[in-house]
């Protein structure tokens, strides 16, 4: 696969398009809103200039790399040369139905069509395409050039070769793989809504400051970031379909903390808008 085509260029898609840039792919990225596109390019800007300072690439190197990278705002130019089309658009199934639904329309016969959802049913999301057997969901963890894991889960009627492609591909970025099957949630989200509904519960019932929780899971159980500070990163809108969608799924014990509603409502999204369980300059 040489050519990797992303669909949505907010945080994960951005994060996407870049750990792809930086293996030296050709890469596409598409919105439909010309600031997010924007926003994409200062990124890959960015980390293109942190990777040579920190000696990862040559500036040569990086800039022999960013000239692989299109921007569309149409997704029909985005996907016409894929080998592999990443859907990263918001957690809804409905708008991820309609993107693949126009990715399959426009993407060569033979592209692999992949959606980034953390939690929802990859069957689901192709059953309305003509090629299901190559449709897939790859979960990215954010902040994506930094995460090594790549879930891969498979559809109904996935093939293996779809698997297979899939896997060479994640090697080829420097990614590790693991294959797991359908259910709400996969396997790292399941527990990550879980431990990061827990923790908002806890700061709600006075338990503990948020820094106090956040530090108590970092030291005692060795996570790497706090799970407040986590779902501030993924966006607290973000985690909140997610709850609502295990909750529909799996039942009473994902029922969103309240406080989750809360913030939400009131625009604190979390480290995107300046303010969530914490406060960012």
């Amino acid at each position: 696969m040489q050519n990797i085509s992303v669909i949505g260029a907010g945080t994960m898609g951005r994060g996407i398009a870049f750990a792809c840039a930086l293996s030296g792919l050709a890469v596409s990225v598409q919105d439909k809103f010309e600031q997010s596109i924007d926003d994409c390019r200062e990124y890959i800007t960015k980390q293109f200039d942190k990777s040579v300072e920190k000696g990862k690439v040559s500036r040569q190197e990086a800039d022999e790399k960013k000239e692989k990278i299109q921007y569309f705002q149409e997704l029909e130019g985005a996907v016409r040369q894929a080998d592999l089309v990443i859907e990263a658009v918001p957690e809804v199934m409905e708008l991820k139905v309609d993107t693949f639904k126009e990715m399959d329309r426009y993407a060569p016969a033979g592209a692999i069509l992949a959606t980034n959802t953390s939690t929802m049913s990859p069957t689901e999301i192709s059953a309305q395409t003509s090629r299901p057997d190559r449709c897939i969901a790859l979960h990215f963890f954010n902040p994506v050039p930094k995460m090594k894991l790549i879930e891969v889960i498979c559809g109904l009627e996935t093939s293996d070769q779809t698997i297979e492609d899939s896997f060479h591909f994640g090697e080829s970025i420097g990614k590790e793989c693991v294959k797991i099957n359908e259910f709400p949630g996969f396997a790292v989200s399941r527990m990550n809504c879980l431990i990061g509904n827990e923790a908002m519960n806890m700061v709600m019932e006075g338990v503990g400051s948020v820094e106090d929780i956040d530090k108590a899971m970092n030291l005692g159980l060795n996570h790497p970031m706090g799970p407040l500070e986590l779902a501030d990163l993924v966006g607290l809108d973000t985690r909140l379909r997610n709850m609502e969608y295990l909750h529909k799924t799996l039942g009473e014990k994902y029922r969103p903390c309240p406080v989750l509603t809360k913030y939400v409502k009131a625009g604190h999204l979390g480290k995107k808008t300046g303010k969530g369980f914490y406060t960012y300059s």
